[in-house]
């Protein structure tokens, strides 16, 4: 495993044509989780229980690289399976999540917690990734045309990418989730969700100037600014619904939210992307943090 990724100006190369969307179908539901496929580099492959759909998608052309904008499952479970099914190519990742990627034990462990029983069936098999396939970023490098920022807040190990041949940001979590017309809304499960963390990252994103704004879930928007602002405004509000409300006024605050969407389709797209039973405990235990400090 490289402690620093290098890169030169020679290495820096853009990759060929527009982006490509891929819909992983999780669970069989459109527009939940995207992947994307930038020339030979495919940013977040999702979890191994959407492997086949992907495989489809890829269509016999073999990923050089896997981009990881952050470990969590619904992102980066596949890995291993993809570079052992891969094996000339190669993940990039934060310097805090590639130890988990080395040994997913404690991320399965914590991720058990969470779903129980519905591990195998939502996320699939997760592997362990040889630390020779690893490259490992801590933000601020430029690699192969992709400008690549640390951007905490949603996890600690997050990363956000700019393709700067495309314009296009491929930004994780950290600008929300958004589906088509619908609300943009705040993803904040535990174990490390720190609110002025974000809001500084937003300003990275913010200052990149995007030409389109890709989160992981779900698609590609050119009102980056619109996006921001409205996420901003979102995270002062869960933040005030989790300090002022329980599990249950919460949640069902947040379900309202989702119905905002322009259908019962949309509506269940954030349901899935974004469990709200979860996003409470994320912000209550950000909450408790910073009360006792």
């Amino acid at each position: 495993m490289e402690r620093e990724h290098a890169s030169t100006p020679e290495a820096a190369t853009a990759a060929i044509g527009e982006p490509e969307l891929i819909d992983l179908l999780h669970l069989d539901r459109a527009r939940v989780i995207s992947s994307w496929l930038v020339g030979d580099v495919l940013v977040d492959p999702g979890p191994s229980s959407c492997m086949d759909r992907l495989l489809e998608a890829l269509d016999g052309r073999e990923p050089r690289v896997l981009a990881l904008t952050h470990i969590h499952l619904d992102h980066a479970g596949a890995t291993g399976s993809l570079l052992e099914r891969f094996p000339h190519a190669r993940a990039w990742v934060h310097e805090r999540g590639a130890p988990h990627l080395l040994d997913p034990t404690k991320l399965l462990a914590s991720a058990s917690r969470l779903y129980g029983e519905r591990m195998e069936t939502l996320w699939g098999e997760v592997l362990p990734v040889p630390a020779e396939r690893v490259d490992v970023l801590r933000g601020g490098e430029i690699v192969e045309g992709f400008r690549v920022a640390y951007t905490p807040g949603h996890a600690s190990h997050h990363l956000a990418y700019l393709h700067e041949p495309s314009g296009y940001a491929f930004v994780g979590d950290v600008a929300g989730v958004r589906v088509g017309a619908g609300p943009v809304l705040a993803p904040t499960p535990p174990p490390d969700i720190d609110l002025p963390a974000w809001r500084r990252s937003l300003e990275v994103i913010q200052g990149w100037h995007p030409r389109m704004l890709v989160p992981t879930h779900f698609g590609s928007y050119g009102d980056a600014d619109e996006q921001i602002e409205a996420l901003r405004e979102e995270l002062a509000r869960v933040e005030a619904l989790a300090s002022e409300l329980d599990e249950a006024g919460f949640v069902a605050a947040m379900r309202r939210a989702f119905e905002a969407a322009p259908g019962a389709r949309e509506a269940a797209s954030y349901a899935q992307a974004l469990p709200p039973g979860q996003s409470y405990h994320g912000l209550a235990r950000f909450l408790a943090r910073r009360d006792a400090t």
